[in-house]
């Protein structure tokens, strides 16, 4: 129902105090795909995508060591890992601002260490704070299902690799990543997906020039924007979201069913 309620909005107009007026107003979805508004959508998908690969490198080698080195301690050292996603969303984002900020803890420290410059360096409003605070959010999505795939990896498969005089770099591309790739792709698929349509971590890590998506969503349903404009944002956001998710399913069942076949 909210769903269908989103889809009705879109293609509507609104009476003179703003409140939607149902209709057949397709022209909602050209202002989408408009040149003023594709920037924050391809901006969105290239933080997004950044933010996945981020995770997927420090995850990976994290998940790897956890599953194969953590011995009977592996359980609770993923249970650090996860612990800082149960404190609220805004404190972990607001702490970023406190270490980050102009005049914040780094930036103090860099000062005493003789960094000259005001401040000696500007992490805050820019790309590489959103993408940092969208890696720092979602991290735990990404060792999760790369610890389980890891983890259910028989060994005996690795030792074969290395019995055939397989090198350690041959036999983790050619046994171990493969045999691990639907844990690498649902990793990516739950870190992708929110942190497309993330608004908050743009809205206070970034500055103007690193809107995103959500953060146009978001405006349009409050300080008096425009709703059917931003129910066909959000629709055209749910669409390429869900392709990636029909995507990733069929992938899981072509791999299911090959599992099923051998």
């Amino acid at each position: 129902m909210p769903l269908g309620f989103v889809v009705a909005v879109s293609l509507a107009t609104t009476d003179v105090i703003g409140n939607p007026v149902y209709g057949w107003h397709p022209e909602n979805y050209q202002q989408v795909f408009s040149a003023a508004f594709l920037p924050p959508l391809f901006r969105s998908i290239w933080f997004a995508s950044m933010a996945t690969a981020i995770c997927l490198l420090v995850g990976y080698p994290v998940a790897y060591t956890l599953a194969r080195f953590g011995g009977r301690y592996k359980g609770m050292l993923v249970a650090l890992i996860v612990l800082p996603w149960f404190v609220d969303y805004l404190v972990r984002i607001y702490a970023w601002v406190v270490m980050f900020d102009d005049h914040g803890v780094v930036n103090g420290i860099l000062s005493r260490l003789g960094m000259h410059g005001s401040p000696p360096v500007r992490f805050l409003n820019t790309p590489w704070a959103v993408i940092g605070g969208l890696v720092y959010d979602y991290f735990p999505f990404m060792v999760l299902p790369l610890f389980a795939a890891i983890d259910h990896l028989d060994p005996r498969l690795i030792e074969a690799g290395k019995d055939l005089y397989g090198s350690p770099r041959q036999t983790f591309w050619r046994v171990t990543w493969p045999n691990t790739s639907q844990g690498i792709l649902a990793g990516c698929v739950l870190v992708f997906l929110p942190a497309a349509g993330d608004f908050v971590t743009t809205e206070i890590l970034g500055g103007p020039n690193t809107s995103m998506i959500g953060t146009l969503v978001q405006d349009q349903f409050s300080g008096g924007g425009y709703w059917p404009f931003g129910a066909a944002l959000t629709v055209v956001l749910i669409a390429l979201l869900s392709t990636l998710m029909v995507l990733y399913l069929r992938s899981t069942a072509r791999a299911s069913e090959g599992a099923a076949a051998w």
